[in-house]
Order: C-alpha cells, then structure tokens, then sequence
C-alpha cells in the first residue's frame, strides 16, 4: 500500500505497489523500490537510489541520492527499544525519540546488514552483507562483520581492479 501522504518524485519505480508499506515518507526522483519495502513517516530517501526487496527503513532515516540498499537490509531508530514503561504502560510515539540515522551520498549496504539507530554512513562508504553498523562509517570506508569494522577503502579497491582490466589472465574480463 502506497499511501495519500506519500510524496513520489518523476520517474520513481515501485515494482509491485501493492506489495509495499509506504506511509508520510518521501522518495526522489528516479529512485527503485523492490517488493515487500517498508518505508515509514518521515524518512527521506534521495534521487536514483535502490532500494532492493524485503528492507525496513523506519521514521528518522535519510538516504542522500544514489545510495544503494541491498536486500532485507534493516534500520533502527531507538537505542533502548522498550514496549512499556516503568509503570508497566504500554509505550507510545510520546514515550521516548526517534534517533536519526544518515546514509550519504553514493553509499552502498550490503544485503541483510543491520544499521544501528543514529550512526551516519559516509559518502560512498561500502557497507559489507550481513555486518552490524554500531557506529559511524567514515566516507569511502568499506566495513564488514559483527560489529562493523573497517576492512578497507574503496578508493584503493577501485584502484586495484583498474590494474586488472583488459588483463586476458583476470577471471572477470571479457575474452
């Protein structure tokens, strides 16, 4: 369900609209959105970004333009989740604060990374499948595992493969 609150930009794909839980959210133009999505009030997602099947992006999240999630990719935005309250009440939005979350510009995440509420995501960090994001990612970072951890950066890495390139020996070169 797509709904009335929902501001779409020119160009946005949603793949199957029947099979997606958009509410008070706003998408950029040109941007993908693949089944079985959630986006609630309030998050942000940019111009041409990918948002791949089964994700949760919760109220609080920004997503700068050409920012890639992969697959079940989850967010959060409560640092201490409860259901009730010291009184044993049931906890309502009155009962504590959404904590913001950023993804910068041209950054990726992996499929089934989880993303801890109020980290930021640097631009064109490379957030590895399956790693848990506790902290900041600085930009170009590539981080991997649980908790996250840098492993490298993507401006070597993308030096690296240009080495490689036309090289008959490389496996991913065409022949």
């Amino acid at each position: 369900m797509i709904a009335p609150d929902v501001l779409l930009g020119d160009g946005v794909v949603i793949h199957h609209p029947d099979l997606v839980n958009l509410y008070g959210c706003r998408i950029g133009d040109g941007t993908k959105i693949g089944t079985f999505v959630e986006i609630q009030k309030g998050v942000f997602v940019g111009r041409n970004c990918k948002v791949s099947s089964h994700c949760f992006l919760c109220s609080g999240v920004t997503c700068e333009d050409g920012v890639f999630i992969g697959h079940a990719v989850m967010f959060t935005n409560d640092v201490y989740p409860r259901a009730t309250n010291a009184d044993e009440s049931i906890q309502t939005e009155a009962d504590w604060t959404v904590v913001e979350t950023r993804v910068k510009r041209a950054a990726s995440i992996g499929s089934n990374a989880t993303i801890l509420a109020g980290v930021t995501i640097g631009e064109q960090a490379l957030v590895g499948a399956g790693a848990v994001v506790t902290k900041d990612v600085p930009a170009f970072a590539i981080v991997a595992g649980v908790p996250a951890r840098i492993i490298g950066d993507v401006r070597e890495q993308a030096k690296r493969h240009a080495r490689f390139r036309g090289r008959s020996n490389y496996p991913c070169s065409a022949s």
